[in-house]
């Protein structure tokens, strides 16, 4: 009978992928791994230069999640660099240093992505002449590219260093020719997409990460991201899109507001820290449907706009499930 049933419990698990007490991942890591390398082949097999770039979990890049451990190579090859939140300052608290111990942990995990090729995209939060060019001082020490945001939800052009580091009028085509970079994503301070790219073609970046959609709700056109290229100085930049495949939102247009009441299966709770965002069990089928593979799905609507590559965040999302 106990054979029966383990027999049974087998079958069940298998046809259910996941939807039950028995099915959660082996591995959560893994499966963050594959759903970025799935992200990447998929976009890439439509765009060739397409870039991939995951922020945080950069843990991922090893297999046993250790500094020191073997190399994820199937992972590093799918992706083109890493952005990294918090290296210097904002740790635990915006303009306050990050404790010596955690920049150490994470620059060895950054320092061998590095050495593999792999651009480095570090966003400080700090405000001031004295924590801002810190923080460039030891990027530029580390090979890395730094955006010192003076606010958290990423809504304003800092004021601070006054204009890009390294400003250059070159064409950027690839990411390791990228000098520094715009992270612009929440635009509250724009009301009209036309004051967005008023604003950000004001400016020599040469790299911009923002949304898909402006602050009206419409997603960014084909030509409206290509006039977003160019830079102040004649330069042309390169633009990343926004996409986060930890968690829903239930302000995107995916969201269904059946969900409220009764939430599907690969959902989860809400993030404590931001409300309308909530943890998903990204290695369902249902939430990878949403994210890519069809016209409706978000990476092609991002695809089809012409942006240059995706900015995926939310990669640590192994850690809420462990």
């Amino acid at each position: 009978m106990r054979a029966v049933t383990l027999f049974i419990l087998i079958v069940t698990c298998i046809s259910c992928r996941y939807r039950c007490e028995f099915c959660t991942p082996a591995d959560y890591r893994a499966e963050m791994r594959i759903l970025v390398s799935d992200i990447s082949s998929y976009a890439k097999h439509k765009n060739t230069n397409f870039i991939i770039v995951p922020q945080n979990g950069i843990e991922l890049i090893t297999n046993n999640g250790l500094p020191d451990g073997e190399l994820s190579y199937e992972y590093i090859e799918a992706i083109d660099g890493h952005g990294q939140e918090d290296l210097h300052f904002g740790y635990y608290k915006d303009d306050e240093a990050t404790p010596m111990e955690e920049l150490n942990y994470l620059s060895a995990f950054l320092n061998r992505s590095l050495d593999l090729g792999k651009t480095i995209l570090v966003t400080d939060y700090c405000d001031g002449d004295l924590h801002v060019n810190e923080a460039f001082r030891q990027c530029e020490e580390a090979g890395f590219i730094l955006f010192a945001a003076d606010e958290r939800d990423l809504s304003s052009i800092p004021s601070l260093p006054g204009k890009p580091f390294r400003e250059n009028s070159d064409n950027i085509h690839e990411l390791n020719q990228v000098h520094n970079f715009l992270y612009l994503l929440n635009q509250k301070n724009y009301p009209l997409k036309s004051d967005f790219i008023s604003a950000v073609t004001s400016s020599s970046y040469d790299l911009l990460i923002m949304d898909l959609f402006g602050e009206d709700g419409s997603t960014y056109t084909a030509q409206e991201v290509e006039d977003l290229k160019v830079k102040a100085n004649g330069g042309s930049r390169l633009i990343l899109c926004y996409l986060s495949i930890g968690e829903a939102e239930d302000y995107r247009y995916y969201w269904n507001s059946d969900w409220n009441d009764d939430e599907p299966e690969w959902l989860g709770e809400e993030n404590p820290d931001w409300e309308g965002n909530y943890k998903v069990r990204y290695w369902y089928d249902e939430w990878k449907n949403i994210l890519y593979g069809t016209s409706s799905a978000y990476l092609d609507k991002i695809i089809s706009s012409g942006f240059d590559g995706v900015y995926l965040d939310i990669i640590d999302a192994f850690e809420y499930w462990e």
